[in-house]
C-alpha cells in the first residue's frame, strides 16, 4: 500500500513541526535527500543559513539495503547546536548511523533530530517528528518531480 503525500500537506506538516521545536540552533543538516527540502523549509523558518547536507544510501527505491552507506560529511566546527533532519525515520538505522558519526567527528556539539514521519518499529525516535506513516509514502517531490 502506498500514500501520496501531497504538497499542502507537507507545508502543514512543517508548521506543527515548527511549533513543535523548541530549541534554537547554529546549523542544520539534511540526510540527502529526503531531508533537503525539510531542511530548506526549516531555514527559511529559523533565518538560518548555515544548512548542510550528509549523503546516505540505505534504499534502491523501496528496497531496504543491507547496510547504510555515509558520506560527505559537513564541516560542523563552527556549530555549536545542531539540528538533523530527515523527510521519513523508517527504520531508524539511517538517522541512528547519521547522529553518530557526526557526534563522532564533533564531540563538542549539541545534535537534535527531526523528522516529518516517523515510525514507532524504528530503532531510533526522532526529537521530533508529525506522522506515523502505515504504509509507503510517495513524497509529492518524489513523485511530481521524479522519474516515477
Amino acid at each position: 500500500m502506498r500514500y501520496y503525500y501531497s504538497y499542502t500537506e507537507y507545508l502543514s506538516d512543517c508548521r506543527e513541526l515548527t511549533a513543535q521545536i523548541n530549541d534554537k540552533f547554529d546549523a542544520i543538516v539534511a540526510i540527502a535527500r529526503g531531508g533537503i527540502t525539510l531542511a530548506h523549509m526549516l531555514g527559511e523558518h529559523y533565518d538560518i543559513r548555515e544548512v548542510y547536507t550528509i549523503n546516505t544510501i540505505g534504499y534502491n527505491d523501496t528496497e531496504k539495503l543491507d547496510r547504510v552507506e555515509v558520506f560527505n560529511i559537513p564541516d560542523l566546527k563552527q556549530a555549536k547546536n545542531i539540528l538533523v533532519v530527515d523527510d521519513i525515520v523508517d527504520s531508524g538505522d539511517t538517522m541512528k548511523l547519521v547522529l553518530q558519526l557526526l557526534s563522532e567527528h564533533y564531540p563538542q556539539c549539541c545534535f537534535r533530530s527531526a523528522a516529518l514521519f516517523y515510525k514507532t518499529t524504528a530503532v531510533i525516535k526522532p526529537d521530533w517528528y508529525v506522522r506515523h506513516p502505515e504504509e509507503w509514502i510517495d513524497f509529492f517531490w518524489s513523485v511530481d518531480m521524479g522519474s516515477k
